[in-house]
C-alpha cells in the first residue's frame, strides 16, 4: 500500500514534495516503536536541564521531529498501555488502574475484542513483533512462581496468544522488575513455559531486536511482508540499582549536589530529598543504558539497509519524580511524572524540527497509522488526533488546545483525581484523604518547577479551566464528580 493520501497532501502544501514522493514510492514502510518505562521527558542530554548522558537520543533528535510538549495524560504503566495501543480512554478500554491482583476485581485489563492500531496492520499485510514488558493482563490463580508475584499484590502474568493483538511474533512478560535477570514467555510458551536470562533486560531485548531485523534465514518473520516491532524496555523503571557497572561507573564520581540543582529536589536531610540523592545515578545509567541499546538497534537497521524505508518512535509510557515535589514516582500531575519523550523519525522527511503541540497517549494510534498512509482503517470512535501533518509538514495540522490528566482510585470512578493541562497551565482537583477535594493551579511559563499552587489567586483561570475538565469528562464519559 503507498502513503498516496499524505503524498497527496504534500502536493496540496507544497511541503517536502519530492523526499516525502520518494519515500512513498518504496514499499509500505516498516515501523519500530520503542518505548523504556518511566522515563521522563526532561532527562535526556539535548534538553540540557539534566546532566544525563545520551549520545545516541542526542543525535536522533537531530533527524526526527522532537514533541518538546508529550505528556502521559494517565502517567501509569497499564493505563497508559492501554491508550496507546487502544486509542480510547480508559473508561472505554476498561484499563482503569495499573493491572495487578488488586485491580483484577475490577476487570482492568486490555479486552482481546477490543481492536488496536497493531490488530489493523496485521489485518493488512504486516508481520508483528512484541519485545519487552506489556503490562496489560490481570494475574490470575494459580498465580505464575516469579519474584514478582511473591509478595501480597501478584503483578506478573502471561499474555494468552489469543489476547496478543495481532502480534505474530512474542518474546514478552506481563511486568517483572529484576531486570539483571529479566524473565520472557516466547511465541510458543506455555503458561509457565518462561525462562529466566542472566543478562540486563535492556541488552537481552536490543539483541532480540536486532535477531527480528535481520531475521536470518527468514525464521521470525515474513521477509516479503512490511513489520512493526514494538522494543518496550522496562528500566529506568526502579529498582534503579538493577544496571550494569558500566553505566554506573559513568556518574560514580560526579558531585550528586550538581545533579540535584532544581529547585523543586527537596533538600538534602531530608526523606525525598535523600531519596533522590540515593537514586538520581541510578537512574541516569539506567537511561544512558538504554541509550546504548536504542542505538544498537539504529545500528542494525542501517547494516540491513532498511533505514530509509523504516519509521522510527521513540516514547515513553510516563516520567518519574524519583522524589521530586516528595513523590516516590510517577502518577502525578506534576511535569516530571506527566512529560514524556516523543521523537519520530520518517525518512526523507524529518530534519531534526521541535513542535510544541499538546500530544497525549491518545493521539498515538492515529499518528502511527496516518504515518503508515492508512488513516483511513482508523476507528471513528478513536479520541485522538492524527499528527501526521505536524510531523511531515504535508498538509494542514489540526490540533487540541490541551491535554487532560487522570488518577482513577481503587474505588468509586466518581473520585480520584482530573485535571487538564495546556501550554501554560496545569489544573488538578484532587480527591484527597482528610482534606476533601483540593484544587490546583501552575503556571509553568512563570513557575516552570510548580513550586506555588496559584489557584486561589486566579479565579478567572480556574473557571476557564474548569470548563475545559467540564468538558473532557462530559466527552469521555467519565463520572468524576466536581463539587
Amino acid at each position: 500500500m503507498k502513503l498516496t493520501k499524505i503524498v497527496s497532501k504534500a502536493l496540496c502544501a507544497g511541503a517536502l514534495l519530492s523526499s516525502f514522493a520518494g519515500f512513498a514510492q518504496k514499499k509500505q514502510p516498516n515501523i519500530i516503536f520503542i518505548f523504556p518505562d518511566q522515563m521522563r521527558g526532561q532527562a535526556m542530554g539535548f534538553e540540557g536541564e539534566e546532566l544525563v548522558k545520551t549520545p545516541n537520543l542526542d543525535k536522533f533528535k537531530q533527524e526526527s521531529v522532537n514533541f518538546s510538549q508529550a505528556v502521559a495524560n494517565y502517567p501509569v504503566c497499564s493505563p497508559t498501555r492501554a491508550m496507546i495501543f487502544s486509542g480510547v480512554h480508559p473508561i472505554k478500554n476498561k484499563v482503569i488502574l495499573n493491572c495487578n491482583s488488586n485491580s483484577t476485581k475490577f476487570e482492568s485489563e486490555l479486552p482481546k475484542d477490543i481492536l488496536c492500531w497493531s490488530d489493523i496492520l496485521a489485518e493488512n499485510g504486516y508481520d508483528l513483533g512484541y519485545i519487552g514488558k506489556w503490562h496489560l493482563d490481570s494475574p490470575r490463580s494459580p498465580y505464575i512462581k516469579c519474584k514478582n508475584n511473591e509478595g501480597e499484590t501478584k503483578w506478573n502474568e502471561w499474555c494468552e496468544p489469543d489476547r496478543r493483538h495481532g502480534f505474530d511474533y512474542w518474546y514478552s512478560y506481563g511486568t517483572y522488575d529484576y531486570h539483571l535477570n529479566p524473565m520472557y514467555w516466547d511465541t510458543d510458551a506455555t503458561r509457565d513455559g518462561f525462562k529466566i536470562y542472566n543478562e540486563w533486560g535492556p541488552t537481552h531485548e536490543a539483541t532480540k531486536s536486532i535477531d527480528y531485523i535481520e531475521n536470518k534465514n527468514g525464521t521470525l518473520r515474513d521477509s516479503d511482508k512490511p513489520f512493526a516491532l514494538v522494543v518496550s524496555i522496562n528500566p529506568p523503571h526502579s529498582p534503579y540499582d538493577q544496571v550494569p557497572k558500566k553505566y554506573k561507573d559513568i556518574y560514580k564520581n560526579m558531585d550528586i549536589e550538581k545533579l540535584c540543582d532544581r529547585p523543586n529536589i527537596p533538600a538534602k536531610g531530608t526523606k525525598w530529598g535523600d531519596f533522590y540523592r540515593d537514586n538520581v545515578k541510578n537512574y541516569y545509567a539506567c537511561i544512558t543504558g538504554v541509550d546504548e541499546q536504542f542505538g544498537r538497534i539504529l545500528d542494525a537497521l542501517k547494516s540491513k539497509g532498511i533505514e530509509d524505508n523504516t519509521i522510527i518512535v521513540f516514547t515513553s509510557d510516563h516520567g518519574n519524580c524519583i522524589g521530586i515535589h516528595d513523590r516516590v514516582s510517577k502518577n502525578n500531575w506534576f511535569e516530571e511524572s506527566m512529560r514524556v519523550p516523543f521523537m519520530v523519525k520518517v525518512p526523507g522527511v524529518t530534519n531534526g524540527k521541535d513542535v510544541d503541540y499538546q500530544l497525549g497517549s491518545l493521539d498515538i494510534y492515529p499518528t502511527l497509522l496516518g504515518l503508515l498512509g492508512m488513516a483511513d482503517k482508523a476507528p471513528t470512535y478513536l479520541n485522538g488526533t492524527d499528527y501526521t501533518p505536524a510531523i511531515t509538514g504535508a498538509g494542514k495540522q489540526k490540533s487540541s488546545s490541551h491535554q487532560w490528566y487522570t488518577r482513577m482510585d481503587y474505588g468509586p470512578m466518581t473520585g480520584g483525581t482530573r485535571g487538564v493541562r495546556d501550554d501554560r497551565y496545569t489544573f488538578v482537583i484532587a480527591n484527597e484523604k482528610d482534606k476533601g477535594q483540593a484544587v490546583y493551579l501552575y503556571d509553568r511559563k512563570k513557575d516552570p518547577y510548580q513550586l506555588n499552587n496559584i489557584a486561589n489567586k486566579n479565579n478567572k483561570v480556574v473557571r476557564k479551566m474548569t470548563s475545559l475538565l467540564k468538558k473532557d469528562l462530559k466527552k469521555y464519559g467519565d463520572p468524576f464528580i466536581i463539587k
